[in-house]
């Protein structure tokens, strides 16, 4: 579904001339087929949307962390093409959960997991993975985890 949408979005931007998103998506799309390749040569299908997913939010980081690096450098001209580039990868993202949503999700995966402590939270991460992957800002998610585990532990 993802990948149709991809190919839509880049014919519109091609027609309206949008230069910076068309780049954008054949940007995503190479990172795509790189990700296909890899997993044909581990003998496996062409990555599932869940991937596709996990793959844009990678990329999002990336960028977040390199828009901070030109800052710091003073190349605010840079750091304003990586923000860019975020906001038209973030375009193909789910609405992402706010905050009260992430912490219901959090109790939720922790008692169904039926973690204890701090050292199951790989467990309580993964299930948070598998369930709301693209949803969720997993760099906060990470932070909350940690705290209802301590709290339990």
């Amino acid at each position: 579904m993802l990948r149709a949408r991809f190919t839509a979005e880049m014919k519109e931007a091609m027609k309206a001339g949008e230069k910076d998103k068309l780049a954008t998506i054949r940007m995503i799309q190479a990172a795509l087929k790189d990700k296909d390749i890899e997993a044909r040569g581990l003998g496996k299908e062409a990555v599932s949307d869940e991937e596709i997913l996990a793959l844009l939010q990678k990329m999002i980081k990336q960028r977040t962390e390199s828009a901070g690096v030109y800052e710091q450098g003073g190349r605010p001209e840079l750091a304003a093409n990586e923000r860019a580039e975020i906001a038209i990868i973030q375009g193909f993202l789910p609405q992402q959960m706010d905050e009260a949503e992430t912490k219901a999700a959090i109790e939720a995966a922790i008692t169904e997991t039926g973690a204890a402590g701090p050292k199951d939270m790989g467990k309580v991460i993964g299930a948070l993975k598998g369930k709301f992957a693209g949803r969720m800002d997993f760099g906060r998610a990470s932070g909350l985890v940690k705290d209802a585990l301590a709290a339990k532990g």
